[in-house]
Formats: C-alpha cells, sequence, structure tokens
C-alpha cells in the first residue's frame, strides 16, 4: 500500500523487518498513517515476530519498555509496553556487539528474570509474577531503532518491537526470595568512565511489576509467559550510545558484571 492508502500490520511489520535487515531507517509509521495506533502497532508487533518466526528464530522471552518515570514523561505516556525476544538476539557474555549491522545502536543496563513456570494473565500482581521467577540476572539490552534519528511515538516504537536488537545476561543468578529488587544497584561505565547509575526503584518501582504487567499486557493479546524464558524489565538508566570499538560495563550490587564491546 502507498502512504495514501490504507496500512495493514502485514504493510508496516515489513516496513520496518526490511528497514532492520538493509539497515535503512525509515520515517515514523504515525507519520504516514495517522490513525495508526496502539492496537494496530500490537498486531504489527505480532505479524513481525510470525514473520521471524517462520525464518527460523525462536522465542525466548520478552522485553520492556518505557518502565522508567522519565521515560514515560518523555514520551507522554503513561504505560509500559511489552515486546519480543529471540534467539537470534541473544548474544554469549563478554561478546563483541555486531555494531557494524545495526543502524544507530545504544545500550541500557537492565534487571532480567528467568521464569520458572507459566505466568499468565490477566489480573497478575507483582507477588505472584515473582512466584513465577527462578532467577534473577543482570544484563545489558541493546536498542536500535528502525527510525530515523530514533525519533518515534508509542505506537511506532511498539510497532519496532520496542527497539529490540541484541541482548547479553551475566553469569551471576539470585535466587529471588528475600531479595530486594527495588534496592539493587547499578553503574553504567563506558570506557572506564562511570557515566551513570541508578536502582531497580527506577523500573516502575520494582521490577516485579514490570513483569506483572508483561503477563497482564500479553493476556490482553492471547499470549502467556512461558517456563524458562527470559524478561527484561527496562532501562535502569538512560540509553547510551554504542560508539565503534567502545567498552559498556553494567556493575550490580550482587549481580555481578556484564560487560560488552562494539566491534
Amino acid at each position: 500500500m502507498t502512504s495514501q492508502g490504507v496500512w495493514t500490520p502485514e504493510v508496516v511489520a515489513d516496513l520496518l523487518l526490511t528497514a532492520e535487515s538493509s539497515r535503512t531507517p525509515v520515517g515514523s509509521v504515525t507519520g504516514r498513517w495517522p490513525d495508526f495506533d496502539l492496537a494496530a502497532a500490537y498486531r504489527t508487533q505480532d505479524v513481525g515476530m510470525k514473520r521471524r518466526t517462520a525464518r527460523g528464530e525462536r522465542v525466548v522471552g520478552v522485553k520492556l519498555g518505557l518502565t522508567s518515570p522519565a521515560k514515560q514523561r518523555q514520551m507522554q505516556v503513561d504505560t509500559p509496553s511489552v515486546a519480543w525476544l529471540t534467539d537470534a538476539m541473544e548474544l554469549p557474555p563478554a561478546t563483541v556487539v555486531p555494531r557494524s549491522r545495526l543502524i544507530h545502536p545504544r545500550a541500557e543496563p537492565e534487571i532480567v528474570f528467568v521464569l520458572g513456570e507459566e505466568l499468565a494473565g490477566p489480573g497478575v500482581t507483582a507477588a505472584r509474577a515473582m512466584h513465577a521467577v527462578s532467577a534473577v540476572l543482570g544484563g545489558i539490552e541493546i536498542i536500535d531503532s528502525r527510525y530515523s534519528g530514533f525519533r518515534f511515538t508509542l505506537p511506532d516504537v511498539i510497532a519496532d518491537n520496542n527497539s529490540s536488537s541484541r541482548y547479553v545476561t551475566g553469569s551471576v543468578q539470585v535466587n529471588p526470595d528475600g531479595f530486594d529488587l527495588a534496592l539493587e544497584g547499578c553503574l553504567l561505565e563506558v570506557d572506564g568512565q562511570v557515566v551513570d547509575s541508578a536502582t531497580g526503584a527506577a523500573v516502575l518501582g520494582n521490577p516485579a511489576h514490570a513483569l506483572a504487567f508483561a503477563a497482564n499486557q500479553l493476556a490482553e493479546r492471547g499470549h502467556a509467559l512461558q517456563p524458562g524464558w527470559v524478561v527484561l524489565t527496562g532501562g535502569l538508566t538512560e540509553a547510551v550510545p554504542l560508539a565503534p570499538g567502545s567498552h559498556i560495563a553494567a556493575h550490580f550490587s550482587h549481580l555481578g558484571s556484564v560487560v560488552i564491546k562494539a566491534d
């Protein structure tokens, strides 16, 4: 369809997947189709994931976006967003990030959950959500918007699978029982210099709330979180640009350190 015609989730999903594979950013979907809303964005996201699995990728979890009050104020929204993770997005620890295959990547530290059992909404509370968690880890997510200049609205970024790209998790796994997620500290280091810091409270007051939100939002779309899935709960700090050759490390109070390097 043309910009003067009627959009479909398939058209938008293919537009964004092509932008990703060709490393060629595009203008916002809402700028092209002003009636493209949140419901349309999530339909597009699900179509995009079907495209990914059809080419051999496997769903391994979900990622949260817009979980910090600062980011919500910036986007003028009051709710987080949920997107998919596949095995093609996972990188090993101490990895070299293939920056040359991305558009304009940025990195952010995250608290990560591994699920030990299915978690299905609606009505999931933070306490119920944590009962499904088998381990807590530190992580770094590399985000990479397919939109020119990293400029987008909320429906745009949801359609773009929350700017998904790559992620790395640490080797330290902590049992969630008795672990105060809100107080877990993190220092973000770029090329040996600490550039930001935060605690788990930066994620909706507690990352457990992000997990509950994911379960309930996915239920609205007919999905449930599965055992063994990874959940990235949202950036603890602002994302930093991943410059060529740069080293980025996230140092957590109890979750060890996670280190990446750009190519």
